[in-house]
């Protein structure tokens, strides 16, 4: 059986999210209007999408006597 490499990423998963998005849209730029491009953009908004989900996610999540609490 192989064993899993791991390593310790450096920066948080939503960041690397959002730098991959931005990578893909600097891309993008570059080519011309097209199916490849199109496919680029979709993948970034994917990418960030994930990312704001991730960080909504992981936020702390409001007190049950907080705003909409009972009564």
């Amino acid at each position: 059986m192989q064993k899993r490499r791991r390593f310790k990423h450096t920066t948080s998963l939503e960041e690397r999210l959002a730098d991959q998005a931005q990578r893909l849209r600097e891309e993008a730029i570059d080519l011309p209007a097209g199916v490849e491009r199109e496919g680029l953009l979709r993948k970034a908004r994917q990418l960030e999408a994930a990312s704001r989900m991730t960080e909504w996610l992981t936020s702390p999540s409001p007190s049950p006597t907080g705003a909409g609490g009972q009564h």
